[in-house]
């Protein structure tokens, strides 16, 4: 299934996609795409439902695939060919910060530099959704904690995060730098998720094109090693980081300024379109 949220940023109905890629209605299946939904019986209630019986959705804003999120936890340095291109050493262990969930915004929505930001920088990266909680997740299980997954782009303020001092978490948390979606796609429909092609485009230049396959840490992984340290809930998301290509490792450099167009999109997981503004 591709679930997604349709309306004004606080006003968005939840929403399913039809076999001719139509939007329509599920508000009187769930309230929203948030945490009871995505539980396994939420989802197996939805799946229940022929989407050709609900009503069509007027196109409109997209929202962000999940609503009322958690805890937006993020993975660093976690493409072994990103890791090369920072001069980074890979890590032993995951590398995990967390983005604000006032950050998190729709697909399409403007993306806002922030005050004072000189180093703007993007990254598409492969968004994880928890359905059923848990907590010291063993491996083997992870998977079934899984209810989908989206795009997500890491936009980051290079400046904030790396020469402001203390801990990732100022470049990362600004408003807007978390787009979402434009569809939760439910796990069943990803045969794996370590073989996904993944892109992102600036004004039509195509900087980033990897593959999840370079990931260092895969999905299941990834799952079962943050549980060792918070559980996880209904709802949370896992953002589970960037291949090559980013614009602090260009030469020269590349940020943006203002008035550009961000495209990107991974393999069966839909395509995002921002436009960048200032704060």
């Amino acid at each position: 299934m591709k679930l997604l949220r349709i309306g004004a940023p606080g006003q968005e109905k939840p929403a399913i996609l039809d076999t001719a890629g139509k939007p329509r209605d599920l508000s009187s299946v769930v309230s929203d795409i948030t945490g009871a939904a995505l539980l396994p019986e939420g989802l197996a209630k939805i799946a229940a439902i022929d989407p050709e019986t609900l009503p069509e959705l007027d196109a409109g804003r997209i929202g962000p695939c999940v609503g009322q999120v958690g805890k937006f936890i993020c993975i660093g340095l976690n493409y072994s060919d990103h890791a090369a291109e920072t001069g980074a050493e890979v890590p032993k262990e995951p590398v995990i910060f967390m983005k604000a969930t006032s950050a998190v915004c729709g697909p399409n929505d403007t993306v806002l530099i922030p005050r004072k930001s000189f180093k703007t920088d993007w990254e598409v990266e492969l968004g994880v959704v928890i359905g059923k909680g848990g907590v010291y997740i063993d491996e083997a299980d992870a998977m079934d904690h899984v209810a989908g997954y989206c795009v997500i782009n890491d936009v980051s303020e290079r400046e904030f995060q790396i020469e402001r001092s203390g801990t990732w978490d100022k470049g990362k948390g600004c408003d807007t730098f978390g787009p979402i979606g434009p569809w939760l796609v439910t796990r069943d429909e990803i045969a794996d998720p370590q073989d996904l092609a993944l892109w992102l485009e600036v004004d039509g230049h195509r900087y980033q094109n990897g593959s999840t396959r370079t990931m260092v840490f895969g999905v299941q992984h990834l799952v079962s090693y943050v549980s060792q340290f918070m559980s996880l809930q209904p709802g949370d998301v896992i953002s589970t980081g960037t291949p090559p290509g980013v614009g602090m490792s260009q030469n020269p450099q590349t940020y943006l300024k203002g008035g550009e167009t961000i495209e990107l999109g991974i393999e069966g997981l839909g395509l995002q379109r921002q436009t960048v503004g200032r704060a």
